[in-house]
């Protein structure tokens, strides 16, 4: 199979830069800056954030009701130059691909479709600020920061030469595939819960651990937790909902993170039992793959409670998003491993 290494050097360098940018996104949510910018794609009107007594008096004149707040200014607009220069760096990725798409196995759709993705996460971004924090945009653009991410893991994969052979269709893989795919989509689904406790600010619903208000079953409104049906208009900065609302969405993260665990833990001794018959290469690069799995779980529940009993630490918090998306990141791996179709990284129509 023949490639461009620079192709791979870059599609690397967009995935790490697509790390940083999650965990921007995670920083500006949890300080509360998300509105820091009452405008889009400037700042009260300027490049920068204004910060000189005259700026913050043009920029307090053009937005009344938006003081100047400097520190949420700076960490809104330090995101949106880093996902801009996300954006540039996988138009280049692309211009390259479609100008190497004669060669053999060189990815030209997936670079698009990310791409395309991309931009489509900057209009969220606008949507973010015009529509003022509606659970359901910052949710949606949660999710497509993840997909971004997810989405390059993949074109480094197709792009990184490694040498996975197809591995040997058998009742026993075919069942360990689909039960990977079904853990993917599991966490896919903890991680929208986990968007949407964030975007309706439930983190800390519930202050104690392993109880709930020191109820194992506490009272909850689900019906007002999850309706999707909330009203564009206010301004949804420190949320909306009463208590019951919120305690129904932190709740129900709760025990979407034990499900997913239990899955997930059956899965590693899934994998491991299945691996054990596969040659030496084939058994080591799945099973490392599943320990990583399993690592990542580990750590984002212990990250998980340790917001719980923490009260919300802004560093735990910020690493409880990156482990999300570690986690996510070792799934789309663990498929993608599974499923690999022919040698090195050709034959994919993507």
């Amino acid at each position: 199979m023949k490639t461009t290494k620079k192709g791979y050097n870059l599609s690397l360098f967009a995935t790490l830069l697509a790390v940083v940018v999650v965990g921007l996104g995670a920083y500006t949510r949890l300080v509360h800056a998300g509105l820091g910018c009452p405008d889009w794609p400037g700042c009260y009107g300027f490049l920068t954030v204004p910060e000189t007594s005259q700026e913050i008096a043009v920029a307090e004149m053009a937005f009344p009701d938006a003081p100047v707040e400097v520190e949420k200014g700076w960490a809104e607009m330090v995101h949106r130059y880093v996902a801009g220069s996300l954006l540039l760096l996988v138009l280049m990725i692309a211009v390259i691909s479609f100008r190497n798409r004669h060669i053999e196995g060189q990815p030209v759709a997936l670079p698009f479709i990310t791409l395309g993705l991309i931009i489509l996460q900057a209009a969220f971004g606008m949507w973010t600020v015009t529509l003022k924090l509606w659970p359901q945009v910052v949710t949606a653009h949660l999710l497509g920061g993840f997909a971004t991410l997810s989405l390059l893991l993949l074109l480094t994969l197709r792009l990184s030469g490694l040498g996975w052979k197809r591995l040997e269709i058998s009742k026993a893989s075919a069942k360990v595939k689909r039960f990977a795919f079904l853990a993917l989509l599991v966490v896919v689904l903890q991680v929208t819960l986990g968007g949407w406790t964030s975007s309706n600010y439930a983190a800390l619903a519930c202050p104690d651990f392993p109880k709930c208000h020191g109820e194992w079953l506490p009272e909850l409104d689900m019906s007002t937790g999850f309706d999707v049906g909330q009203s564009i208009g206010p301004n949804y900065l420190g949320g909306q909902l009463d208590s019951d609302a919120r305690t129904a969405i932190h709740f129900t993260h709760r025990i979407g993170a034990l499900v997913t665990s239990l899955i997930l833990v059956l899965l590693f001794f899934k994998v491991r039992r299945f691996s054990s018959s596969l040659s030496f290469t084939e058994r080591t690069s799945l099973q490392r793959l599943s320990f990583l799995m399993l690592l990542a779980l580990l750590v984002q529940v212990g990250l998980g409670i340790t917001n719980i009993v923490g009260h919300l630490p802004l560093s735990v918090a910020v690493a409880h998003n990156l482990g999300g998306a570690a986690l996510l990141l070792t799934l789309v791996a663990l498929n993608y491993r599974l499923n690999k179709k022919t040698d090195g990284i050709g034959g994919d129509p993507l």
